[in-house]
């Protein structure tokens, strides 16, 4: 028998300032929209925008 889908999926955080990624997962259903956080890049050392990537 086959599995269903699964609601968490594993995404990939891109900063807005640099090229650093932080990767995580996420809910399908509570977030359909791509994710956008604020974290810590170490690149610029300072808080960015992070956004969603496929």
């Amino acid at each position: 028998m086959a599995s269903k889908k699964g609601n968490r999926i594993v995404i990939r955080l891109k900063s807005s300032e640099s090229g650093h990624t932080y990767t995580t997962m996420k809910n399908r259903r509570n977030d359909p929209s791509r994710l956008e956080l604020k974290k810590y890049d170490p690149i610029v050392r300072r808080h960015v925008s992070y956004r969603e990537t496929k």
